[in-house]
């Protein structure tokens, strides 16, 4: 042991003392985590923590002014904490590109799965990486922390370390946490350790040295009292800013540590950064050619995908149990497993959710994934991938059974809102093609792009294959697909993915003046110059999806969505039922051009 409990009592009292100061500058902030819970996170950077190559992950984001405090004192260049929680200065959560933080934390839960993510990281890439995450309690209560924790017991993440800071509080006041938490995760395969003291430095530094030689994924359960020391001690409202400025200041001062501080200086200045190489995805772009009159865009981009890897690529894809339906499990997949981290194929299991934040810890630990479901599912993933958006973590989500079309499974499993939905994520790529080349080019610009997540929009159904004419530019998100034969063009119909097709029928039949444009990107669209746009949405402009109609207005005069629940049927009947029919839509639109 490095520095011993008496070391560690002044160390983590130096931590509170400047963590109080930062809560105190923003008038803001949360004090029972702080004043519960800093021996922990104390015992681990002082002891155990190798800059560099192993990973501590807050989820209990709502303590980053304890974060913060034991970064500034570690060595880390994490700022001033007098601008905590003010507008360009520390957030209020933990969030990426400050020094020393591996993920965006803050959401309950997800600093869990994320945490799972980046130990699976470091056993595929092989760097001996250990992660360290402290949660509360109420982690514990959110589901994706729950499939988290399976996950991890089903691989067998001996290199990490989750401990509970439990105080037995939340916000409402008594944690609503499973009647046996160390029972619930010492069955989903962890080594779980029970009832340490948080003032038990001993004891808590016994077990993090044995966690080193658990070949299972291991739990501790530390109590503590949140808030301790303050006159709300133990009380749910310790959990925010409940005490006066004046208390503050006498708690800030009874910890100030001199010799705590200088004990911090040892550990700064022996800090050596063990820099894990950089991971970054060679794309290779090889010829993609379809013959088909016929396909469903999940087979092209299962097609796709496997001469992306036979010519060397280094993705590590996945699925919530649907690889085989979705087009994400392909002739070069090699599965993970808890003996053999070598596979570049995880098998989540149905965990969508946790799927999404444990691909954003492989993300950020330096491993490029993709992972799969259908696209109504994408639903259960939404906070983790406006977290990756967030956080500018450019990972793939492959999403299958784009509309009604699925049919017979009925309205439970038609995405109706969802593409809607995730085209209002700030920062995500949303790609829907149509055909092989359009699939070729989603996921180049998924590949190429190193700042933002990308999700890939594909069909279960086959339908007709539109060709791209030779030549076409797909640099600004839309080009046209089927031009008018006319002089003038009257009509665009603006189309994406499977629907394209259905436009070319109903352009086909309006006349000689109509132009079919694919839009396979909206958001790249939406920034082309304005040239460009006049360019390519001349006259009446008719928007055609089978999804959400509301957002279309904004290029369209007209659009042809959806905007109910579908129902069970042949998916061709379902569609026409919900007015997708050629015949309809033409009248429709002739009837708007009188």
């Amino acid at each position: 042991m490095r520095f011993n409990a008496n070391d560690l009592i002044d160390m983590s009292n130096a931590v509170r003392a400047l963590a109080l100061h930062a809560v105190r500058c923003a008038h803001s902030g949360h004090i029972g985590i702080v004043l519960g819970a800093s021996n922990i996170v104390t015992t681990i950077y002082a002891n155990f923590l190798r800059p560099g190559l192993d990973k501590f992950v807050l989820s209990a984001g709502h303590g980053s002014a304890m974060l913060y405090a034991v970064l500034k004192l570690a060595g880390y260049n994490v700022g001033d904490l007098d601008s905590f929680r003010q507008i360009g200065g520390l957030p209020g959560h933990p969030e990426i590109g400050i020094d020393g933080v591996s993920v965006t934390t803050g959401p309950l839960g997800q600093g869990v799965a994320n945490a799972v993510g980046l130990a699976m990281a470091a056993k595929i890439r092989g760097t001996g990486g250990r992660v360290y995450c402290l949660c509360s309690d109420g982690d514990l209560t959110e589901g994706v922390a729950a499939e988290a924790i399976a996950f991890a017991g089903r691989y067998a993440l001996d290199n990490l370390v989750l401990l509970w800071d439990d105080n037995g509080l939340t916000i409402d006041g008594v944690a609503q946490t499973a009647l046996d938490v160390p029972g619930m995760v010492r069955a989903c395969g962890w080594r779980v350790v029970n009832d340490i003291d948080v003032n038990d430095f001993d004891r808590l530094n016994r077990v993090l040295v044995d966690a080193k030689r658990s070949a299972r994924p291991v739990f501790v359960q530390v109590k503590s009292v949140l808030g301790a020391g303050a006159s709300v001690a133990g009380q749910r409202q310790a959990h925010g800013l409940a005490i006066s400025d004046a208390e503050i200041v006498k708690l800030m001062r009874q910890y100030v540590s001199g010799s705590g501080e200088a004990r911090w200086h040892q550990v700064a200045s022996a800090a050596v950064k063990h820099y894990v190489p950089d991971a970054r995805t060679i794309v290779p772009n090889p010829g993609f050619k379809n013959d088909k009159d016929t396909a469903s865009s999940r087979e092209l981009s299962a097609e796709y995908l496997n001469l992306l890897y036979e010519n060397g690529l280094h993705l590590v894809g996945g699925s919530a149990d649907l690889g085989s339906n979705t087009g994400a499990r392909v002739a070069a997949s090699r599965d993970v497993s808890g003996k053999d981290f070598s596979g570049n194929y995880i098998n989540y299991g149905v965990r969508e959710h946790a799927m999404a934040a444990i691909m954003n810890g492989l993300m950020a630990g330096g491993v490029r994934p993709y992972g799969s479901t259908f696209l109504v599912f994408s639903d259960y993933m939404r906070p983790s991938i406006r977290l990756a958006a967030m956080s500018k973590l450019p990972v793939i989500y492959l999403f299958s059974h784009d509309s009604v079309a699925v049919g017979q499974d009925g309205p439970t499993h038609q995405p109706i809102e969802q593409l809607a939905s995730l085209r209002l994520i700030p920062g995500l790529n949303v790609l829907r093609p149509c055909n092989a080349t359009e699939v070729a080019w989603a996921w180049q610009t998924a590949l190429t792009d190193t700042v933002r997540p990308s999700a890939i929009i594909l069909s279960r159904q086959k339908f007709v294959q539109v060709r791209t004419p030779r030549g076409a530019d797909l640099t600004h998100g839309a080009y046209v697909i089927r031009p008018a034969d006319a002089r003038r063009v009257r009509i665009t119909i603006i189309a994406t993915g499977s629907d394209v097709p259905f436009a070319v029928d109903v352009a086909n039949k309006i006349g000689p003046s109509v132009q079919v444009v694919s839009m396979p990107s909206v958001e790249r669209f939406r920034y082309a110059p304005a040239k460009f746009q006049r360019e390519i949405l001349r006259g009446f402009v008719v928007a055609i999806e089978s999804g959400a109609s509301a957002p279309w207005f904004e290029f369209a005069d007209a659009v042809v969505g959806i905007d109910e629940f579908g129902m069970s049927g042949d998916g061709d009947a379902v569609a026409r039922a919900m007015g997708m029919d050629v015949d309809l839509v033409v009248r429709d639109i002739c009837k708007k051009m009188k």
